[in-house]
């Protein structure tokens, strides 16, 4: 249980981490060829750092088909919805919206893994959830102009979010490897990635500045890094512990963007998100 504690926290900032670099590389490159850069970027280092890191590790071929299917949407999907809502609705509704993934892992692990959730658990993760929401919650002015269909872009995100740690659980039960689940997944979401902006762009790589490529590079590594730590997590660890636990990244992002992007004011209603976050995670540790 304690790993499986270390393993989200370290998803969790690693995933904050990610979206301050993430918004250092849009300052230069479009948000889709920067999925076709990020994604790919963490695959390459893991193939490269797989002859080591694997060694020992038994194949599983049963397996093989459920962390292909994980690919297909988580990461390369789970990006494009999340690019695709930050163009259509803006970094608001998108990260407030985003937030609610932890309600729906929670929710189908009790469902299909018939895990236990007690009060404490429950009131602790509302609590993380409104945390994080009012953290990322900014003026209405910042809103603009959106269609209410659009909603369904940040829903399907947080869905997706949501629904992957119960089915990577279910994976790692026929095949317990974080890592093989991790490459896998990556391998495939690479291809998508690759293929939509071979549509659009009629080339597999992305054309984009040097420093651009960098901080998509870096936010690759770190998003995929962020994905290995969640697998690890619900190895060792019931889903009902680990999903309220990812919902402070916003709060990682907050402080980051604080002390790197300069453009982050420490007000009372961060603050009081802030609490919020932490005794959620409080009740969820103490439950």
């Amino acid at each position: 249980m304690t790993l499986a504690i270390l393993f989200a926290f370290a998803s969790a900032t690693l995933l904050g981490a990610a979206v301050v670099t993430a918004q250092l590389g849009l300052r230069t490159v479009e948000p889709l060829s920067g999925a076709a850069i990020s994604v790919p970027s963490f695959t390459v280092l893991f193939l490269l750092l797989s002859p080591l890191i694997l060694a020992g590790e038994p194949v599983v071929w049963r397996g093989l088909p459920i962390f292909m299917a994980i690919g297909l949407f988580f990461p390369a999907s789970l990006t494009l919805l999340t690019f695709a809502s930050n163009r259509a609705l803006g970094p608001v509704i998108t990260s407030t919206l985003g937030n609610l993934a932890p309600l729906f892992a929670v929710a189908l692990a009790v469902v299909l893994l018939h895990e236990p959730l007690h009060a404490m658990q429950l009131a602790g993760l509302v609590l993380a959830v409104v945390g994080a929401v009012i953290i990322t919650v900014t003026r209405p002015r910042d809103l603009g102009h959106w269609r209410s269909w659009a909603l369904l872009l940040p829903l399907g995100g947080a869905l997706i979010r949501g629904v992957t740690p119960p089915i990577v659980k279910l994976g790692l039960e026929v095949w317990p490897s974080p890592l093989w689940a991790c490459l896998i997944g990556y391998i495939m979401s690479s291809l998508v990635v690759l293929a939509v902006e071979r549509i659009r762009k009629g080339s597999f790589i992305a054309e984009a500045p040097r420093s651009g490529r960098f901080w998509f590079a870096v936010t690759g590594i770190s998003n995929g890094l962020s994905a290995l730590t969640l697998f690890a997590a619900v190895r060792n660890g019931p889903i009902a512990l680990v999903a309220p636990l990812l919902a402070i990244y916003p709060l990682v992002t907050v402080i980051l963007s604080a002390m790197v992007l300069k453009h982050v004011a420490i007000t009372p209603r961060i603050v009081a998100g802030t609490v919020l976050t932490v005794a959620g995670v409080a009740l969820v540790l103490a439950g």
